[in-house]
């Protein structure tokens, strides 16, 4: 299976997505899976877009971006992902 490459304007509408159904009583899992996500990445892209509006994600520069440049290894995923 390819692995999927979102835009951040694609990610913050993904996580406006999710909140809604969560909001009404949907589990997290159950909401991810409509949107067609796991919820490892969701909790990663709540981690790094959580409130961020489209236009503040599009020059925000990703973890993975500054690990690249820095030339450091990337940071280890935390175990959990808290439930919302």
């Amino acid at each position: 299976m390819p692995k999927k490459t979102f835009t951040p304007e694609q990610i913050v509408a993904k996580l406006r997505q999710i909140e809604v159904p969560v909001s009404l009583g949907t589990t997290i899992p159950q909401a991810c899976k409509e949107v067609g996500i796991v919820e490892r990445t969701f909790c990663r892209w709540r981690k790094e877009y959580g409130g961020l509006q489209v236009e503040q994600a599009l020059h925000q520069p990703t973890q993975r971006t500054r690990s690249r440049s820095s030339g450091n290894t990337p940071i280890m995923p935390a175990a959990r992902c808290p439930r919302a």
